[in-house]
């Protein structure tokens, strides 16, 4: 029999995704037995909700959409932060909810997991401000509201949420006879109108840079962005809101861009630029050092998914991934200034000393390679990170205008899986760390073999420099970091794990780590509590006096 399970599940298969995250509970098992009758889906369960939604969203970053599963209230409750933050960073991720029994939602019965009051729409109503669109499945729109919210993830880059009662998860339906909608290359009248208006500006004139941000990713459009840089030769920079959208070894990369922090001579090529084009880019705090970018509206077009303004008015929205694809069409001259690529750090000599942060990233330069998928956990790491160069086809995911700590680990695991062939490299704190760090189990379960560095600093580094640096909020317990993979059911054939204070210990960690591709590789690195990149000093203070 082919049931309203099994159409969900082939149109998430159409749709690329090969591997399902959740957490069981008894509204969704008869759900999840159809995952795991199939041959063509995995499911990967999760230590929690929250961590299922941080997987997924990585998985999504790094493949193109994803799904998980939880149960009815406590599920799905314990994963709206995550989904919150897919939200704000447009990453297309699908929540299904498995509910109780229309007969019990209509009968208004007081079951577990509800508030007691016989509202089963009030968790579905809390979810309409994080997400793009809700379907509340029923025997009669079970096909077409499948078909419209996940047409939605796709055109949009948000979460959707899918509520699906037990017994309509089960209802006999015919298979689906037409693939699911796609977005036309088409551009509309609007979208023509706004691409003329964008030539006009890049002719006229002389000293164009273009800004990079995270949409880029979401849509997957790296492509065609590089395409309408090479075409034009244009000078292009990303936001670290945005990092890695654009290859950062090609002679055009100038950096990355943060506001008053960059250094010169990029602030001033940016901030003096006669126009600065934005595509895909919010201008957040975190990206720009607490909006201290040196430009102004009389300066700015900012194309984007969600909004389209010249020179501080705004226009009708365009789809942004058809938009960039019509960039390489235009009409105009190519740039013949000078662009001075981003700077490459040159100090590669290892001492016998103890390890600072300056020489942490300075070595972690050294160790990328063509290829990796880093993940800066939103912290010390992140802001470590910014302005590290990466290599070519290189991926980078971290969630600087979300923020919320402990993301990082579930979502490289959720990435690894997306992309197996990619050597995963987290960077992470010690204070985020502990509160995901339930999904080492997962790690381990799963054969999953990133290289996580542990930033041992002892305590929330990001807090300490803003306010109460000496103050016990800013203190967290002190674990064995070292150890915590023997924790999770992790041994010595699946895990190699270091603890390094010093250059040497730091690169012979690396070595070894780097050659070995068949174990997690696990490498605490302890680092002085009031020490930071310079980057969060300088930022740290902006936000100090911006909270005053």
């Amino acid at each position: 029999m082919y049931t309203i399970s099994d159409y969900l599940l082939d149109r998430l298969k159409e749709l690329g995704i090969d591997e399902v995250f959740g957490v069981p509970g008894d509204y969704n098992l008869q759900f999840l037995d159809h995952i795991t009758a199939r041959e063509d889906l995995e499911w990967v369960g999760n230590a929690n909700e929250l961590n299922a939604a941080y997987m997924a969203d990585g998985y999504a970053r790094t493949k193109g959409i994803s799904a998980f599963v939880t149960t009815f209230g406590v599920g799905e409750l314990s994963a709206v932060n995550g989904l919150a933050g897919s939200y704000a960073e447009n990453v297309p991720v699908i929540e299904i909810i498995g509910s109780p029994t229309t007969t019990i939602q209509k009968n208004k019965k007081l079951v577990h997991h509800t508030l007691g009051d016989g509202d089963f729409l009030r968790f579905e109503k809390m979810h309409e401000e994080v997400t793009a669109a809700i379907a509340h499945l029923t025997a009669v729109n079970a096909t077409s509201e499948i078909d419209r919210v996940l047409n939605v993830a796709m055109t949009e880059k948000r979460p959707v949420y899918i509520n699906l009662p037990i017994d309509i998860a089960e209802l006999e339906i015919t298979k689906p006879n037409k693939p699911l909608k796609q977005t036309t290359e088409k551009l509309t009248d609007v979208e023509a109108s706004i691409l003329t208006k964008v030539e006009q500006a890049l002719q006229q004139a002389e000293s164009p840079v273009i800004i990079a941000g995270h949409e880029i990713l979401s849509y997957h459009i790296e492509h065609e962005l590089n395409e309408f840089i090479q075409k034009f030769n244009l000078p292009i920079t990303t936001l670290p809101l945005g990092k890695g959208a654009f290859n950062e070894e090609d002679s055009h990369y100038l950096g990355t861009y943060t506001g008053s922090p960059t250094e010169e001579p990029m602030k001033s090529r940016v901030d003096n630029a006669d126009l600065v084009l934005l595509l895909g880019a919010k201008l957040t705090d975190s990206a720009t050092s607490g909006f201290s970018f040196g430009f102004t509206d009389k300066q700015m077009i900012s194309i984007g998914s969600t909004e389209v303004k010249f020179y501080g008015k705004k226009y009708e929205t365009i789809q942004l991934d058809r938009f960039v694809s019509a960039l390489s069409t235009l009409t105009f001259s190519r740039f013949t200034g000078e662009i001075t690529p981003v700077k490459r750090r040159s100090n590669t000599e290892i001492k016998d000393e103890k390890l600072i942060q300056k020489r942490f990233w300075e070595m972690v330069e050294a160790f990328l390679l063509p290829g990796d998928t880093i993940v800066g956990e939103q912290g010390t790491s992140f802001f470590g990170l910014t302005n590290v160069p990466l290599k070519k086809d290189m991926h980078f995911i971290g969630q600087p205008l979300w923020g919320s700590i402990g993301y990082t680990f579930p979502s490289t695991l959720g990435s690894q899986i997306a992309n197996k062939d990619s050597r995963h490299l987290l960077f992470i704190g010690d204070g985020s760390l502990q509160l995901t760090v339930q999904e080492l189990g997962t790690a381990i379960r799963e054969k999953l073999t990133p290289i996580v560095f542990v930033i041992n600093n002892n305590g929330y580094t990001v807090e300490r420099e803003i306010h109460g640096a000496t103050e016990q909020y800013n203190d967290i317990p002190m674990w064995d970091y070292q150890k915590l993979p023997l924790v999770f059911g992790g041994t010595s054939q699946t895990v190699a794990a270091y603890k390094v204070t010093t250059e040497v210990e730091l690169n012979d960690a690396m070595t070894s780590a780097r050659k070995d591709t068949e174990r997690l590789q696990w490498i605490e690195v302890v680092m002085d509590q009031e020490d930071a990149p310079e980057l969060l000093k300088k930022l740290a203070k902006i936000f100090a006096k911006q909270n005053s």
